[in-house]
């Protein structure tokens, strides 16, 4: 029984030091496109810029982006920087647009913890404008990941 008592505060003390509680030590980016929040709220929907500016989430299933196969680029809402390409949209059944790939070098990648571990978080590389996450449980014929994005921080451009 001692035995199961020492095991048992052991873990307990382990767990408290989880990687959820660790913070990444975020260095303030230098971004292309800066603007106050007040310029921000000027230019944005409620909406987007909620989800841009603030980090949050639409709530699923209500994007129109979210069921759209035309052919065009994804862009980003807030500063009109071209992000995801239709050929590599897929319907994820998520309620969100998903992509299994970015436009290399417009979208950057952080680390954020807001759920308790964990996830790899997307921002427009122009703006620093908050997009979505990438998990790795995309298409396996392709690059396996799946680029869960915010309907409301894109704006799409068909093919002319």
């Amino acid at each position: 029984m001692k035995k199961l008592l020492l095991f048992c505060i052991t873990t307990m003390f382990i767990s408290c030091n989880s990687s959820a509680q660790k913070k990444e030590d975020k260095k303030p980016k230098t971004f292309k496109v800066i603007k106050s929040e007040s310029e921000w709220k000027a230019e944005l929907s409620p909406e987007a810029f909620y989800v841009l500016r603030k980090a949050g989430t639409e709530r699923p299933f209500t994007s129109p982006l979210n069921k759209n196969y035309k052919e065009g680029t994804y862009q980003c809402a807030g500063c009109n920087t071209p992000l995801f390409k239709s050929k590599h949209k897929f319907d994820s059944g998520s309620g969100w647009p998903s992509f299994d790939r970015e436009i290399k070098g417009n979208v950057s990648f952080s680390t954020d913890y807001d759920l308790g571990y964990a996830r790899t978080e997307e921002h427009c590389a122009t703006c620093g404008g908050h997009l979505g996450h990438v998990f790795n449980d995309g298409p396996k014929n392709t690059t396996g990941k799946r680029h869960c994005i915010n309907g409301v921080s894109l704006k799409f451009v068909p093919e002319k």
